[in-house]
């Protein structure tokens, strides 16, 4: 018991980890485009976009070889690749101002987490048998608490460094690392804290041959000579639940801080607001996923997205406290179906936990990434305010969809 523990908090630090440097990028976006390298948002969110499909459409394939070789390496070296990656592209943008400098390697670093995702999904499944969908909402209970801290520790850093925004900040500062003019230094000393956890995930996770002769074991238990039925219909509707959530949950998250920055409010606050909507959804995964141990799962995935579109409605129009509470219902209410539909996904294959996390988390993400890129562009047109109230009707239109799904009970 003690190595299952072992692997499973290891894979939970790594997307810990992971996911805190992830979710910087849109504070980290809207910090550069106001003093020190001016973007739209149709740039930013082409940033957004653009990394996000590309850790979407990798992580299908690195879920293949996770199902293969158990990912060890894959998944350690993954996130590693992603730290490094994204450091790069802070350093360019301060160090250059040139947009596309700092694109190529902030969309290269998403390789990384795509490579990540499917091992940790894999094995946080897999870690005791009997317990996948409670193990299953602990990663991404850390997973989401990762992005919950991301934005607030990029504000806070960012304005502790800077505390004349947006003006000469290196000289305000009067410190030059890696001759960063603007100072950004803080965001990138930070990556040295991701090494204890890829040593972690190195020394957890099992080798080949083991987790070779754990997936044979397994094989051998569930063959009973009969195939199991592909419920085809119900994939379909559950990718559609996807589609329109991912649109409009994640890829609105992106624009939380650009919406409060543009009411004047100062990077820590912004960041703030949007950790605020990252830790419900944390915290929310854990209830949901209780709820539908002794409820009907459709109505739970209901409730979750159809209570949220109020929330997404009215987030625009209001600041201070109240802002914070409609934050933290959105984002809450909205995240409370992530893990469900994951743990659905490998149900429906289940010798191949690590292809159907990494193709559902892979659509998941696509998903979010083009509508990081949608809601740019229509926000340029209608304001971010509209935009926000259409993101409701879709996220409410997804709840109600749950309803058409096939009656069954979580494990």
């Amino acid at each position: 018991m003690a190595r299952h523990s072992r692997l499973l908090w290891s894979v939970c630090i790594g997307h810990l980890t992971n996911d805190v440097f992830a979710s910087m990028t849109p504070v980290l976006l809207t910090f550069l485009a106001a003093g020190i390298m001016p973007m739209n948002n149709i740039q930013i969110g082409l940033a957004v976009s653009i990394a996000q499909l590309m850790g979407a459409l990798t992580q299908p394939y690195f879920g293949i070889r996770a199902d293969r070789s158990g990912g060890r390496w894959l998944g350690s070296f993954g996130l590693l690749f992603h730290v490094f990656m994204f450091t790069l592209s802070v350093i360019l943008a301060a160090t250059t101002r040139q947009y596309w400098l700092m694109f190529f390697p902030m969309v290269l670093a998403t390789v990384g987490s795509g490579a990540l995702h499917p091992v940790g999904a894999l094995h946080s499944a897999e870690s005791v048998p009997g317990r996948s969908a409670f193990h299953m909402a602990i990663f991404f209970l850390m997973g989401q608490t990762g992005l919950a801290l991301g934005p607030a520790i990029a504000g806070v850093l960012l304005e502790s460094a800077n505390p004349d925004l947006p003006g000469r900040m290196g000289e305000i500062v009067g410190i030059h690392y890696f001759g960063i003019q603007d100072n950004v230094t803080p965001i990138i000393l930070l990556s040295v804290l991701s090494i204890p956890a890829v040593l972690l995930m190195v020394t957890s996770i099992p080798r080949h041959h083991e987790h070779h002769a754990e997936q044979s074991k397994r094989k051998s238990e569930r063959e009973n000579g009969t195939r199991e039925h592909f419920p085809l219909l119900a994939f379909v509707i559950l990718g559609v639940i996807v589609l329109l959530r991912g649109l409009g949950q994640q890829g609105s998250v992106a624009f939380v801080p650009v919406l409060f920055e543009q009411k004047g409010w100062d990077p820590a606050a912004y960041g703030s607001i949007t950790s605020s909507f990252w830790i419900a959804s944390a915290l929310s995964g854990l209830v949901f996923g209780r709820l539908a141990d002794r409820f009907d799962r459709r109505v739970v995935m209901m409730v979750s997205m159809l209570f949220s579109a109020p929330a997404f409605f009215l987030l625009p129009a209001y600041e201070g406290a109240f802002a914070f509470l409609l934050a933290i219902a959105a984002g809450g209410l909205s995240g409370g179906a992530h893990s469900l539909i994951v743990v659905m996904a490998q149900d429906l294959i289940p010798m191949r936990k690590g292809f159907a996390s990494g193709a559902i988390l892979g659509f998941i993400f696509a998903t979010g990434a083009i509508g990081s890129l949608a809601i740019g562009i229509i926000s340029e047109q209608i304001g971010l305010s509209m935009t926000f109230q259409i993101v409701a009707v879709m996220i409410a239109v997804a709840g109600v969809l749950s309803m058409l799904l096939p009656r069954k009970s979580s494990e």
